[in-house]
């Protein structure tokens, strides 16, 4: 930098004291760019190959990164940070294929309707999907599905330094009829971690004497599985690639947040649900799944009455977390380790 400052002074032709001025006004100009570099951090998008798929798009902000399938989908496929593991599951003789004629899994974040329908639900989303790039993150738009008249989208709203994201999950009804359902927002997360989900705030008896929220099983929910573990404030669902037997439950929390931790690393989810509202499940805001394979981290929205041309979505804030170190389950010390972590993930109160 000095000598070609010392250039630019001979170049112009300027006497030693105006070079002097000069050069100083640079290397102030010079040190405040650098300065202030990190503070001008922006969103990144770019098409790019993943796995197999031709047409991706990379959200980055230098920081963290998104991987979203633009060849089947919507998926996000990958979150991590840069360099870094990616904490969603990828079923790895997936990855690359398209246009299968039955709904594949895949791995990674995408939305569906709710209540689980067998038919409805899964319906293949193994097309291309249309993808409008946007100054933070994108939009990821797949086409009708013929099945279900159904069009289903993903909006990304990356920060432009640190690793928080907006995710917004949303299913257009575009039939002719009215059609009642809800957005279901699924993550899938790689194997190995453990899940933790917070009650809604405890009481004590006689004081709280009143129901605070369901807790729901499914048929094959087995609550003397070790995976599970429950605590005063806190339920926790470990991943075990050796134990097959599928296990779920759910619940309901005005502030539904989920943590997942892998291998020294973080991913929350958190957004907030409507208590004057109906929601599926009997009435579950919350839900987790695992098996062998994945461990999946669900939130529900309510159920809507979805007139023709009408939108629901599902809004989650996502961030990743480093050095993240359980080493007990016990409220004392997921209050000391998970318990900042959610709180510093925004939420928007319902409308």
């Amino acid at each position: 930098m000095t000598a070609s400052a010392f250039r630019l002074v001979d170049e112009v032709g300027l006497d030693f004291e105006r070079g002097v001025e000069m050069f100083r006004t640079i290397s102030l100009l010079l040190f405040a760019g650098i300065f202030t570099g990190n503070s001008m951090a922006a969103v990144n998008v770019e098409k790019t190959e993943y796995k197999g798929w031709k047409n991706c798009y990379r959200v980055s902000n230098g920081e963290v990164e998104l991987i979203v399938t633009a060849d089947v989908g919507p998926r996000i496929i990958r979150y991590g940070f840069i360099g870094g593991q990616n904490l969603f599951k990828e079923f790895a003789d997936q990855l690359g294929k398209s246009g299968e004629g039955e709904f594949q899994l895949r791995g990674g974040d995408r939305v569906w309707k709710a209540p689980e329908d067998p038919i409805a639900t899964w319906a293949p989303d193994n097309v291309p999907v249309e993808i409008a790039v946007t100054p933070t993150g994108l939009i990821a738009r797949e086409p009708v599905e013929p099945l279900t008249n159904l069009q289903k989208e993903l909006g990304i709203d990356m920060a432009p330094t640190g690793t928080h994201v907006t995710v917004e999950h949303r299913i257009v009804n575009r039939s002719l009829f009215p059609l009642e359902f809800a957005p279901w927002a699924l993550t899938m997360m790689a194997p190995g971690g453990f899940v933790v989900s917070g009650f809604p705030p405890r009481g004590h008896h006689p004081a709280n004497l009143e129901a605070t929220n369901p807790l729901v099983m499914w048929a094959y929910t087995n609550l003397a599985d070790p995976r599970w573990t429950f605590t005063r404030k806190y339920l926790i669902l470990h991943q075990d690639s050796n134990n097959a037997e599928a296990q779920k439950i759910g619940m309901f929390n005005r502030d539904t947040w989920a943590a997942y931790v892998l291998n020294g690393e973080a991913f929350v989810k958190r957004t907030q649900a409507d208590g004057s509202k109906t929601y599926p499940d009997f009435g579950c805001s919350f839900e987790t799944f695992t098996n062998n394979e994945f461990l999946e981290v669900e939130t529900v929205g309510p159920l809507t009455k979805v007139l023709p041309g009408q939108t629901v979505e599902q809004v989650e804030h996502w961030a990743l977390f480093r050095n993240v170190e359980v080493k007990e389950l016990t409220d004392d010390e997921l209050d000391r380790v998970i318990l900042p972590l959610v709180s510093s993930v925004g939420a928007a109160q319902p409308k």
